[in-house]
């Protein structure tokens, strides 16, 4: 295989997959990078074993890189110690390589706002793990600034889709359902929020790593209309013919609780995102590159089908 030829994904969780089944898609060169080596992916993707967090390691995994999608993902307790060593592997494995990078982010590194989310927005994160992903945010696009690499960021917000258990907007709603239960909510639900499917945030961060004119900047991916999470659920109830119940957990039992629980609390710290009108504009990525979110409908009818045999 020649030099720079591959496209190299870190991470085999939802996001991680869906961007390797889009890039084989489109006949590109796939190598996969796992803790374990194992995942399941299309024919014809190469499936490697490294610790990500070792710079060695992680720079020989993505030998003969084009690009490099950083989708690694934790548990939200655990993100202060093993996101920054994998964001730190990350990166040198795109200076050793000269692979351009594409970074899947959330959008956390605002914190509270009162108005439609946009690129410009400060990072004013209030919390430990908001203010993190502000930190490498930052870290990353220093880089890309010094010349010590090439890199672009893509940031979507709460994911539904195959594979997404682990959201808002997963198997808190779309098992429970299918289970014949009522969707688990948080925060006021008739507020408007927007949800990404996941295939839409893969799409998204392909297109920012076959383009030059992505890298160095931060861009929200694609999403479909913006709908509140009652008549989001609503939508996935009539896709399988369920009632469209829901139950709000109470804020204040989630706050008692976090105090014994460090992944109940990194969701308290996002809670805000629940308690007021989350809305996600992408106006800055269609005027450069177009944009074609999947319709809810659809995405939910993918979501659903995925749900019932997995």
């Amino acid at each position: 295989m020649a030099k720079n030829s591959v496209d190299v994904v870190f991470g085999g969780g939802p996001l991680g997959l869906a961007v390797v089944e889009t890039l084989a898609g489109r006949g590109r060169a796939v190598r996969l990078v796992t803790r374990s080596g194992r995942a399941d992916t299309p024919g014809g993707v190469q499936v490697v074993a490294a610790d990500v967090s070792d710079p060695g390691r992680a720079a020989e995994a993505a030998r003969g890189a084009a690009t490099i999608y950083h989708c690694v993902g934790a548990d939200y307790g655990h993100w202060q110690h093993l996101l920054p060593p994998v964001m730190a592997g990350v990166m040198s494995a795109a200076e050793a390589t000269g692979a351009r990078l594409v970074y899947g982010d959330n959008l956390y590194a605002y914190g509270p706002v009162e108005r439609p989310l946009t690129e410009v927005l400060p990072s004013k994160a209030t919390g430990p793990n908001g203010r993190l992903r502000a930190e490498l945010a930052a870290r990353l696009l220093d880089a890309h600034r010094a010349g010590r690499l090439r890199a672009t960021i893509g940031r979507a917000s709460d994911f539904y889709g195959p594979r997404v258990r682990l959201s808002t907007v997963g198997e808190r709603v779309f098992g429970a359902l299918l289970r014949d239960k009522p969707a688990e909510l948080l925060g006021n639900p008739d507020l408007p929020h927007t949800v990404t499917y996941i295939y839409d945030f893969a799409e998204g961060l392909v297109t920012l790593g076959e383009r030059d004119e992505a890298l160095g900047e931060v861009w929200h991916v694609p999403s479909a209309e913006t709908l509140s999470l009652r008549q989001f659920v609503g939508l996935v109830a009539a896709k399988a013919s369920r009632p469209a119940r829901v139950q709000v957990a109470p804020s204040w039992i989630m706050r008692f609780l976090a105090l014994f629980n460090p992944t109940l609390r990194a969701v308290v710290e996002q809670l805000y995102q629940s308690e007021r009108p989350w809305v996600v504009d992408h106006a800055k990525f269609a005027a450069a590159f177009g944009a074609h979110p999947t319709p809810h409908p659809e995405a939910i009818a993918r979501t659903l089908n995925w749900n019932r045999t997995a």
